[in-house]
């Protein structure tokens, strides 16, 4: 579903992404770990292309996101294509950027109208389904102010899942969450695991990780430094790096 090959990414003289490889089939959870600064984020936002990169490739069902090489030479796309790839792959972030002027229910259909062009019968009837997935079928005329912040990461899940993506980015969505509504989210995010939907997700959550991941990544410095199957990965790490990351992990949770 996704293959990233050589994916490179400097902000003037930092090189922030190194010569990274990464492929994830349909219907895989792959989690990526690591420190901060390590360019789990910089990655996602590579792969969708909110960030450019300077060398390598990114195929979403074969296809190239961004850029095209041709005579040995690396030509950006039109952005008529980008947008048309990029609306295939969902983002939910860390913050949750929901419009505070439209009610929940408008919060979830306003992008299908918009920008796919779906009635807006059918993208309420498609909203109300999702927002009944993630549980919040009686919060459909509730403002964000009213809502707390799982419910909040909940509505920009179902977002996100209007847009019928093929691939779904989470980038820390937990990160801003007080500890009480964090499994809201986790069980929001099990389920799309168990339903098949290929996801990529950026999390310091190890258990979750070990739970719901075919394959865990590990990256430090901006690169892959470990990958596998979670209980092989997280129970017996190969590399000195992950050995350490994982040592300080259970160190600050008293793991």
């Amino acid at each position: 579903m996704i293959e990233v090959t050589g994916l490179t990414k400097r902000y003037s003289t930092l090189e922030v992404l190194r010569d990274v490889h990464l492929t994830v089939r349909p219907s895989e959870a792959v989690a990526i770990i690591g420190p901060s600064g390590s360019g789990k984020t910089t990655l996602l936002r590579c792969i969708n292309l909110l960030e450019e990169f300077q060398e390598g490739s990114v195929l979403l069902q074969g296809q190239p996101i961004g850029y095209l090489t041709a005579n040995g030479r690396r030509r950006r796309m039109p952005e008529r294509d980008i947008a048309r790839a990029r609306a295939a792959i969902g983002m939910v972030f860390q913050s949750f950027n929901l419009f505070p002027h439209m009610t929940v229910l408008r919060n979830v259909m306003v992008a299908p109208v918009r920008i796919l062009g779906t009635p807006k019968a059918k993208a309420e009837a498609t909203a109300r389904q999702l927002l009944e997935r993630v549980g919040l079928a009686d919060k459909l005329d509730s403002y964000p102010r009213h809502l707390s912040g799982g419910q909040q990461q909940r509505v920009a899940i179902a977002r996100a899942l209007a847009m019928e993506p093929k691939v779904m980015l989470f980038d820390e969505v937990t990160s801003a969450l007080d500890p009480e509504l964090i499994g809201e989210v986790l069980a929001v995010l099990r389920q799309l695991a168990a339903d098949g939907m290929t996801m990529i997700l950026v999390t310091h959550e190890m258990q979750f990780a070990r739970e719901v991941a075919d394959t865990v990544v590990f990256m430090a410095n901006g690169a892959v430094v470990e990958t596998g199957p979670p209980d092989q990965l997280l129970t017996n790490p190969r590399s000195d790096r992950l050995q350490a990351f994982l040592r300080r992990y259970r160190e600050a949770y008293l793991l």
